[in-house]
């Protein structure tokens, strides 16, 4: 059987600063990056197997990304790296939010208002979606 492999797109406004901000603040690193006049228009960026592409192809989707990242940790061990990676990424200045989808989350949206969730595993927590319910 062949495996699959996914890469979201989260669309931006700005690559270049999305750029900057996935890889300061989040710790994310890009293996490649396209650029027309000069800009960069679509980038990869990539940390511990999850990789996704930002572009600023489609203006009218900015912002209205939602990706789910697992961490792939033993259960027994998944909530100690999730507070470690909410320590982390709190340190940068990055803001971290409680999240609740049926389940707890650990919520980053990024400049452009995508948002990055993070589950926490057989949790209950009071809280809310962290998406809008527009």
């Amino acid at each position: 059987m062949t495996d699959w492999f996914a890469r979201p797109v989260l669309h931006v406004k700005n690559v270049e600063a999305s750029l900057h901000f996935y890889l300061n603040q989040l710790g994310f690193t890009s293996p490649w990056r396209h650029n027309e006049d000069g800009r960069a228009d679509v980038a990869q960026v990539e940390r511990q197997g999850c990789a996704i592409i930002l572009a600023d192809s489609w203006p009218e989707k900015i912002g209205k990304g939602l990706i789910f990242i697992s961490l792939n940790v033993e259960p027994e061990t998944q909530v100690a790296a999730l507070d470690a990676l909410r320590a982390e990424l709190e340190a940068k200045g990055v803001a971290v939010k409680e999240g609740w989808w049926g389940y707890r989350l650990l919520v980053v949206d990024d400049p452009d208002g995508n948002q990055l969730f993070f589950n926490y595993p057989n949790e209950t927590a009071s809280g809310k979606i962290a998406v809008d319910e527009a």
